[in-house]
């Protein structure tokens, strides 16, 4: 039964003495990096206020909605939702709090819930995706087998300056999330405080709640407890053993650095990778990798401290939580960082065919975001993001930090066109065997009025193309022929000249000789991907190549 507070208990509070993250109870759904998120996220009060406005409670006031603020793909949104809840036996079956008049938690998922789509869509999940949908900051992630050696000074720093952390165990296909509370650092000892969202499932090793501790003087005072409240400090050795990756959220762009806070700069772009045109999977598949969306940077003020260029790169899919109930999930996205030539327009197959990348994203991975910081020289680059394999599709949002501002564009949205006038027609004493031949083949067809007209190119072309065996052709319809005397009818009559008509036989020449050229396969037929190809080679309006 879904059951609003008032329904569930006599004196319904929306938050009790204060939200923290013992309000964090997991339920009956697999969400457990959203709980740890949310458990984070109570460790930083004014964020919190943004994301759960607490002037909200069961008063004179209460009209039983409630509102939630979430980051979604660069703005912030407004969700607002009822508050009738899943239950069982009075109880509720999803998060909920220890507290059992406390409301404030059980109303937050139901509204992330909504932001996706459904409760069904908050099964399996990266801590990282919450934590930034929570701040709008931008995620790095380390695994903890595989890590730098000062990982410590790198989460303590990151949690000193107010960063959000999780960290979670590979024991199934989807691990299990915790959210990390606390680090302490002794002369002998380095400490780690981790919350567990099932709550009463804790470590039992040393440091632990449940073993004697043998402080020694110069050992740090700790706040200690021993309930099961899922909370528990354990020796960062031991952390690193038993846990496999470490999620950490910059809270701004502010605080992507390490020691001083610097102004980062950030540009944003949104784009798609569409079947056929613009997805064109990674480095491995070279004959499609180029038609990828490409982005130019100019990188020119190095940092203050250094002669190169601080840059954090974070590529996101946009929107797959809501798309499960059409059948898809989370694509593997990743993406690659070239030194860019001069010239200004969409790269072809053969530059990606000779040049390495100067950096890249470490690995693809079927994550909502990839991220990844890099110091380069200053100059001109070029960012390509993609899907691991052609052909997926998906939109998806790129953000770049820069501590100097980086200058930032698509390629390929140059739009030009170079329309010579038709040429003047020849002189029958100085025409060629072949333009004598085409102007009967015109006279024939043309009659007294001497212009052809639709129907009349419509029988001629389909009697020519109709011949020509390497070339699937299954006729032209009187629409494609409209549109081709639209296209070649200078003079606006309606029907074609000989002039006009030669001009265009000569262009239908050459599209059918670089048809015949690209059509490498033999198929008679040309995927967009060949086209792309074709009409980059025909010297086409880049824009216009980008579009087909």
């Amino acid at each position: 039964l879904h059951l609003n507070p008032e329904e569930i208990c006599s004196d319904p509070k929306f938050i009790v003495g204060g939200a923290d993250r013992t309000d964090i109870c997991q339920g009956q759904l697999g969400d457990c990096w959203l709980l740890a998120a949310i458990a984070s996220l109570t460790l930083k009060p004014e964020t919190m206020a943004r994301v759960v406005p607490p002037d909200q409670e069961f008063d004179h006031r209460y009209a039983g909605i409630f509102h939630f603020q979430f980051w979604q793909h660069n703005r912030w949104l407004e969700v607002v939702v009822d508050d009738r809840l899943p239950t069982v036996r009075n109880k509720l079956i999803m998060l909920h709090s220890a507290s059992y008049n406390e409301f404030w938690s059980a109303l937050m998922e139901k509204a992330y819930a909504k932001l996706n789509g459904s409760y069904e869509a908050l099964k399996g999940g990266s801590t990282m995706e919450a934590m930034e949908d929570f701040t709008g900051g931008v995620g790095e992630m380390y695994e903890t087998k595989n890590a730098p050696g000062n990982l410590f000074s790198i989460m303590k720093k990151a949690l000193d300056r107010g960063s959000m952390m999780g960290c979670s165990i590979d024991i199934t296909s989807s691990g299990h999330a915790y959210s990390i509370t606390g680090m302490e650092e002794g002369q002998t000892v380095q400490l780690i405080r981790i919350r567990n969202p099932w709550g009463q499932v804790e470590w039992n090793g040393p440091w632990s709640d449940k073993v004697e501790l043998h402080r020694q003087a110069e050992q740090i005072r700790l706040q200690q407890n021993s309930t099961d409240d899922g909370e528990f400090w354990m020796q960062f050795e031991d952390f690193k053993r038993n846990y496999d990756k470490v999620e950490i959220c910059n809270m701004t762009a502010d605080s992507l650095t390490d020691d001083v806070k610097h102004h980062w700069e950030v540009s944003m772009f949104e784009g798609n990778w569409i079947r056929g045109s613009t997805a064109g999977g990674c480095r491995n598949y070279i004959d499609t990798f180029w038609t990828n969306p490409q982005f130019k940077l100019q990188l020119e003020d190095t940092d203050d401290d250094d002669d190169v260029c601080s840059v954090v790169i974070a590529l996101m899919q946009k929107n797959r939580r809501k798309l499960r109930k059409e059948g898809l999930d989370l694509e593997t996205i990743g993406f690659a960082v070239y030194k860019a030539p001069e010239e200004e327009d969409h790269l072809g197959k053969d530059f990606f065919r000779y040049n390495p990348s100067t950096a890249r994203s470490k690995t693809y991975i079927n994550m909502r975001e990839v991220s990844e910081r890099f110091t380069l020289p200053p100059g001109k680059y070029l960012l390509v993001p993609t899907t691991f394999q052609p052909h997926h599709e998906a939109d998806f949002l790129i953000r770049i930090f820069s501590e100097k501002k980086a200058g930032a564009l698509e390629m390929g949205s140059k739009v030009d066109a170079d329309l010579p006038a038709p040429p003047m027609p020849s002189a029958p004493e100085e025409e060629s065997s072949e333009e004598k031949g085409l102007r009967r083949l015109f006279d024939q067809l043309a009659g007294d009025d001497e212009a052809i007209s639709v129907n009349e190119l419509q029988q001629m072309l389909n009697g020519v193309l109709s011949r020509r065996k390497e070339i699937k052709f299954e006729g032209l319809s009187l629409s494609t022929c409209h549109s081709i005397i639209n296209l070649m009818d200078v003079d606006n009559t309606g029907k074609l000249e000989f002039q006009e008509f030669k001009v265009f036989w000569e262009k239908m020449k050459k599209w059918i000789m670089l048809f015949l050229s690209f059509d490498t396969d033999r198929s008679g037929k040309m995927s967009s991907y060949e086209l792309r190809s074709v009409l980059s080679a025909a010297g086409e309006s880049p824009l216009l190549t980008r579009l087909l």
